[in-house]
């Protein structure tokens, strides 16, 4: 059946009494470009104290931020970085990867009470790795 107009108004009535009207998209409020935030319980780990509910408050804005970017930029970013890192000889290269393993520690630590074991294992390996591979630059070995 068609859709028929209420002249009384610019509305579209649907011919069935059970169907209804599909309701309108709603924009993100940061713009069109831009992702609502996920859905959840609780943005702040529960019972934090000292340190981490610090860090965790400290760093609500910038998490804020990076999810509103599009997806492809920091995956860009951290893989060029990481590329001069391994390219560059001496110090120029170390200095490619110490944001790399500045924000690789600061996820592992935003994520360490949610992990578990083998996520926690990954995450200082990768680390250990970068951090080697930093020092390596630097001109430890």
């Amino acid at each position: 059946m068609a859709e028929q107009r209420d002249p009384r108004s610019a509305r579209r009535v649907p011919s069935h009494p059970l169907a209804k009207d599909k309701p309108t998209p709603k924009r993100p409020a940061g713009g069109p470009g831009r992702r609502p935030l996920p859905a959840g319980e609780q943005f702040f780990t529960p019972g934090a104290t000292g340190l981490r509910k610090a860090v965790e408050l400290r760093s609500a804005a910038p998490l804020v931020f990076l999810f509103g970017l599009p997806r492809w930029i920091l995956p860009v970013v951290m893989v060029v970085l990481l590329l001069i890192g391994f390219a560059v000889p001496y110090w120029a290269g170390a200095v490619a990867v110490l944001p790399v393993i500045a924000f690789v520690g600061w996820l592992a630590y935003m994520s360490w009470p949610s992990l578990g074991a083998g996520g926690r294992l990954l995450r200082v390996a990768l680390l250990t790795f970068l951090i080697l591979v930093a020092a390596d630059r630097f001109g430890a070995f």
